[in-house]
């Protein structure tokens, strides 16, 4: 039987890796993104399996649900979840356009927390699923200078391990991705590409695929990279305001 997989932020950075690699598996695709036209490119490179599209912008309210609403009506069911849309944004955050920062608190968190549940929940009637929701390596420290993206992303995490436990059980599992900086689109629309962060950033394709293998074992949690887990695992022993004035550093230009 053909599975399907639903990707959000489906056609750039880690989304669009993410459709290649399930398309190369064999999944029908869901894809959900603002660029119609570029969803409709993707299509058309995959025409052996079936690619809907759904063109919605999740920055805004009730887009999730009407995405719900738009696979419900067509008869689609889920395996498999990517929670992938996301941005940050780098500056001060009293010097930041606020409505900038809520929209990326929508689409971080609300957005991903909204989509979960629905498909979660026909997941559960039919005790079968898999949920890869993207976080970053900013989950596990405050973040100086991008303070709304960090927090977004400790959310992502908490919430993803917290379902988890939820779920022992069930046969179905949820992994949260944390990547350091990853060679896409993000750093462009986030201002941090001249930044000491951004010095060692990983390709896409890699990332995306040490993250599929993680969401086919059932793993928890998948942080890419050898420096960035030695960060992490520094992380939770230095004391947070050390973490924060590190976290603010290497946000600097170089």
């Amino acid at each position: 039987m053909i599975k399907t997989v639903m990707i959000t932020g489906a056609t750039s950075g880690l989304g669009l890796e993410y459709v290649h690699i399930f398309a190369n598996e064999g999944y029908n695709l869901v894809l959900v993104a603002r660029n119609q036209k570029k969803m409709e490119e993707i299509q058309g490179k995959y025409p052996n399996i079936k690619v809907s599209i759904v063109t919605k912008d999740l920055s805004l309210p009730y887009a999730s649900r009407e995405v719900f609403e738009d696979i419900e009506k067509q008869g689609i069911e889920i395996d498999v979840l990517v929670n992938n849309a996301g941005f940050g944004l780098m500056g001060e955050f009293d010097e930041l356009d606020i409505n900038q920062q809520l929209n990326m608190i929508q689409l971080n968190i609300s957005a991903l927390t909204e989509l979960t549940y629905y498909v979660l929940r026909k997941m559960k009637k039919r005790n079968h699923g898999k949920i890869l929701n993207v976080a970053s390596t900013a989950a596990f420290q405050p973040g100086p200078l991008m303070a709304v993206y960090y927090a977004t992303k400790a959310y992502v995490l908490s919430f993803s391990e917290a379902l988890v436990e939820e779920l022992s059980g069930t046969s179905i599992t949820v992994t949260t991705l944390c990547p350091g900086p990853t060679k896409t689109n993000f750093g462009a629309v986030a201002k941090v590409e001249g930044t000491k962060m951004f010095k060692s950033a990983m390709p896409s394709d890699i990332v995306a695929k040490q993250g599929y293998d993680a969401l086919m074992k059932g793993n928890r949690v998948i942080i890419t990279g050898g420096l960035n887990r030695v960060g992490t695992i520094a992380a939770k022993f230095l004391p947070r305001s050390f973490a924060a004035k590190m976290a603010k550093y290497v946000a600097k230009q170089d």
